[in-house]
């Protein structure tokens, strides 16, 4: 059975981890607004890009860039032991000369730098390791081993993404939305996917998913939560909340 454990360090704008053990269950096509650094440990981990299917196998590390779109599919009976560093692309932009990374290489075979990860993912708790600067270090060599220079400019944003960002916790409906831009719903949805990899539905659901995170800083009512993300209830908030972070609300919250 899957045992999962998140974390929400106050070092480099909020460096998130996610410590997987055992994960049976495939997470669905999402995107993240980190860099996610992510370290095999056991079985072969698969992560399927919108053009590729990728595998690494364990002592490997698997990054995604910010909003790029992704899935993993996790082997369902033994499951998947994987650690995520889940890093803000200011932080690696400032490692790179003030411009942002890109990684085209996805899968990383470097044991040392594998150790040096490793390392942090099972010392960051202890009060007199000193994280902050040891994740500096080893991030700094990822970046001037493995880095490019983005492809895509960190100030472009797209034009349903932005549409989405003020429209997104109402209740959806395709043909209002494509009457918007002056579409018909196919032809929406063709643009829609082309442009962000993602269905509309998908998309508002991982921004409903976004906004949860913020309200769970401060707020504890979980109905109100869900009320106010467009979600019908609790329930509803926590089944897509896990299937799209690995984690409960709760334990988000908590963190």
């Amino acid at each position: 059975m899957n045992s999962n454990t998140f974390h929400k360090l106050p070092i480099l704008d909020g460096l998130e981890l996610f410590n997987a053990k055992k994960h049976c269950i495939d997470f669905p096509f999402h995107t993240h607004s980190t860099f996610n650094i992510t370290l095999i440990l056991e079985q072969t981990f698969s992560t399927k890009l919108l053009n590729r299917l990728l595998q690494a196998p364990g002592g490997t590390i698997c990054i995604t860039n910010p909003h790029e779109v992704h899935a993993t599919i996790c082997e369902n009976k033994i499951g998947n032991s994987f650690f995520t560093f889940y890093v803000s692309p200011d932080v690696l932009k400032a490692l790179n000369s003030k411009r942002l990374p890109y990684f085209d290489d996805k899968i990383i075979y470097d044991e040392v730098l594998f150790q040096q990860f490793y390392s942090i993912s099972q010392k960051f708790s202890i009060p007199e390791f000193d994280v902050e600067n040891k994740l500096l270090i080893a991030l700094k060599q990822l970046v001037a081993r493995y880095a490019k220079i983005s492809i895509i400019s960190d100030e472009e944003t797209k034009l349903f993404q932005r549409f989405l960002d003020d429209d997104s916790f109402e209740k959806f409906s395709l043909e209002k939305t494509a009457k918007k831009f002056g579409l018909d719903k196919y032809k929406f949805l063709r643009l829609f996917k082309q442009e962000t990899g993602l269905t509309p539905n998908n998309y508002i659901i991982l921004k409903r998913v976004e906004k949860c995170k913020e309200l769970l800083k401060t707020q504890d009512d979980l109905l109100g939560i869900a009320i106010e993300t467009g979600f019908y209830d609790a329930t509803h908030l926590c089944k897509y909340f896990k299937k799209i972070t690995g984690i409960t609300p709760l334990m988000y919250r908590n963190a």
